[in-house]
């Protein structure tokens, strides 16, 4: 059993190797790089007092609200409660959604006491909207708090938290949907594997990555979610997504060879892969995922969080389910099946799988005018080009920037898009190839060097140090939403995504283009370029037999 004044909350008989206190018995650190080194190697993780004492000093340093609800403020109020009912059986607010509060090993009469913080929470914190990840962060902090006083006060701190670019803890509908969807553009990328089992399995995906918090903060074991729990409070929300996706990875390793089950199997199934992952098996796959940085969750978070407030999704409301599931009743195109279109879907950004494909134009119906294509493609942000050769090939292109962007240097033929955008292939086989830089960030250097290289060569020019500062960040600073002028690059590097005139459209660009259609929309060339990684898309020179434009219908606010 621990020793000191922590842990009188504690049901020890169930808290198996934790019951005994080992290792270190102080903590003299003050610099946050040694703290982050120290909390992903669980330097505290065997001893509850000295993790208690951990606990309350990161969280004593969490910048706050001028005005925070602390120990006293608890003292007064549940001093002066009028009620004698049972906190156990006080309902908890509506804004937890539900959510049961984990018994994380607590005594019975431990988990009404949690109740009582959060409904005393409730009543401190009135902006507060949605929140389910609540009952579990209290549940497990009353483990390290000397009485419910410090442990409200800790929690408290955490809702108040106020410094820039950082997030601890959810509490509104927009932000936690926001995450979600965040989440499922993650785990497209950085799981690509386990995200397309789920496509093929789950008949809502949303559904599925809905709870992804819950599958951390809730479905965890009690020793799994404190090891958690002491990164998250060193690094911020950014864990939460780390320790979601390795799990990801581990559910999807573990139906390896096996058919993924529906519905109430596939949540056994990733449930008894939680339960059978270590601990520090856990941490270290996710510590092992590169280039996962905080800007870009952030940058993807914001964004996600503007596009569900364009669409009037600010509060919880009941959802179709729209996502990947495409009626084949419905949906019908002359290149692609319903079951091609879900998997091209599934590639493609969060915020955009949400809606529905919308055909916008066609060569079947609107003819081979190329601008006849641009009057029915302009207005409409982002859309999916979709190519058939007459050999039978079937290629294409994600295109996140509207087509009337071409016209900002007149007849010149200039890039733009953003790295989201991307090409494809269907037939013969199926692959997808992202911008080559941000899928390989690590390619900025040579890139760099290729600058130097360039204005070496020129006369009249001298390399510009600022933008060779920037190269010199690019791997950590890398971001799907930046377009291609944000990058400082010279000309042959800027020729990147897509572009457009009387004469051609092009995706891809450098010496060789990725994907090249003429004025006529019949006869198209591909080839390798230093844009995406060296898609062999089709034949070099192909004939166009059919071509078709998508756009994006926005049902999920309706």
């Amino acid at each position: 059993m621990a020793d000191g004044e922590y842990g009188s909350f504690v049901d020890w008989n169930q808290m198996g190797d934790l019951a005994k206190s080992s290792g270190p018995t102080k903590v003299d650190c003050k610099d946050l790089k040694e703290f982050k080194q120290m909390a992903r190697q669980g330097y505290w993780a065997k001893n509850h007092s000295l993790r208690a004492q951990v606990y309350q000093q990161l969280i004593k340093a969490i910048p706050c609200r001028t005005v925070t609800p602390d120990a006293e403020v608890y003292r007064d109020i549940m001093g002066n409660a009028a009620t004698k009912k049972p906190p156990s059986q006080i309902p908890l607010p509506e804004f937890v959604d539900g959510s049961s509060v984990p018994p994380y090993c607590l005594k019975a009469d431990a988990v009404g006491s949690v109740h009582r913080i959060i409904n005393c929470l409730a009543g401190q914190f009135p902006d507060i909207s949605y929140c389910p990840s609540l009952p579990a962060v209290t549940s497990v902090l009353l483990h390290f708090a000397v009485d419910e006083a410090q442990c409200f006060e800790h929690v408290s701190r955490m809702l108040a938290c106020n410094e820039p670019g950082k997030r601890l803890i959810d509490q509104t509908f927009l932000a936690y949907e926001s995450s979600c969807i965040t989440f499922g553009d993650l785990a497209n990328k950085y799981c690509t594997a386990a995200h397309k089992l789920i496509v093929a399995t789950a008949q809502d995906v949303l559904e599925v990555y809905a709870d992804w918090q819950r599958w951390v903060l809730g479905d965890l074991p009690f020793s799994h979610v404190v090891r958690v729990l002491d990164v998250y409070l060193v690094e911020g929300f950014k864990i939460l997504y780390r320790v979601a996706i390795a799990l990801l990875k581990f559910y999807r390793k573990h139906k390896a060879g096996a058919q993924g089950g529906q519905g109430n199997q596939q949540q056994q199934d990733s449930g008894k892969v939680k339960a059978d992952i270590q601990a520090f098996k856990l941490l270290e796959k996710a510590f092992s995922i590169r280039l996962f940085s905080r800007k870009e969750i952030n940058l993807l978070q914001l964004t996600n969080e503007r596009s569900l407030q364009q669409k009037g999704i600010t509060v919880k409301q009941k959802r179709r389910n729209v996502q990947l599931a495409l009626n084949p009743d419905t949906f019908s195109s002359e290149i692609v099946s319903a079951k091609e279109m879900r998997d091209i879907w599934s590639w493609i950004p969060e915020r955009f799988a949400l809606c529905q494909p919308q055909l916008l134009f066609t060569t079947s119906t609107h003819g081979c005018s190329l601008n006849r294509f641009y009057s029915h493609c302009e207005g409409h942000e982002p859309t999916l080009l979709l190519i058939r050769t007459t050999d039978g090939d079937v290629c294409g292109a994600f295109l996140t920037t509207d087509w009337e962007e071409r016209k900002r240097n007149g007849n010149k033929l200039c890039f733009f898009g953003t790295g989201e955008c991307f090409v494809f292939k269907m037939k013969p086989e199926m692959e997808r190839y992202e911008w080559v830089v941000i899928r390989h960030p690590e390619l900025a250097s040579s890139i760099k060097t290729q600058v130097l290289d360039d204005t070496a060569c020129s006369e009249d020019k001298k390399p510009d140090n600022n933008s060779l500062l920037l190269l010199e960040k690019r791997g950590q600073d890398l971001s799907p939403f930046l377009s291609a002028r944000h990058f400082n690059l010279n000309s042959k590097n800027t020729s990147m995504f897509m572009a457009g005139n009387f004469e051609s459209i092009i995706v891809g660009g450098g010496d060789g283009n990725a994907l090249y259609i003429d004025s006529e929309l019949n006869h198209g060339r591909t080839g390798s370029c230093t844009t995406f990684d060296n898609p062999p898309l089709c034949a070099e020179s192909f004939q166009v037999s059919l071509l078709e434009v998508w756009g994006f219908q926005d049902t999920m606010a309706s």
